[in-house]
């Protein structure tokens, strides 16, 4: 892509969903494991971004999408199942989406727990998923845009 300021992970198709989306809108950025077409196949705009780690598109994102400052959670992620929150199962990659979004954002942001079925029924209706190289266990997250201002 030729134009200045935009980080090289973000593709055109990419860039324009992130444009075109309007305030309100959802994007996912999914993990391999994610379902991406079969969520995609009536809905939202599929973008594939395979071989790209969820970390560094997110902080690409980031310095282009403002998150909603309207809503108590203008992120979101996909919580654990009963069994792996049984079994203590650690999440390291929600640490860094936090840190990430907390410095694009220059606040502490919270983070939405979102049960896996609700969480796919969210992601039927956002604007554009993500399908990503992310291997993370839980490494789904929803993005919800706010305005410029």
């Amino acid at each position: 892509m030729t134009l200045k300021g935009i980080p090289s992970v973000i593709s055109p198709k990419l860039l324009y969903a992130l444009s075109s989306a309007g305030h309100g809108d959802e994007i996912v950025l999914a993990d391999v494991h994610f379902p991406t077409s079969s969520i995609c196949r009536n809905g939202p705009t599929e973008i594939r971004a395979d071989g790209h780690q969820i970390p560094i598109l997110l902080e690409a994102i980031l310095k282009l999408f403002p998150l909603d400052t309207y809503v108590e959670f203008p992120v979101a992620v996909m919580d654990l199942v009963p069994e792996d929150k049984d079994c203590g199962l650690k999440v390291p990659v929600w640490d860094k989406y936090q840190a990430l979004i907390n410095k694009a954002e220059n606040r502490e942001v919270e983070i939405d727990m979102v049960e896996r079925f609700e969480f796919y029924a969210r992601a039927k209706k956002a604007f554009a998923v993500v399908h990503t190289g992310e291997t993370a266990q839980y490494g789904n997250i929803i993005l919800k845009k706010g305005l410029v201002l």
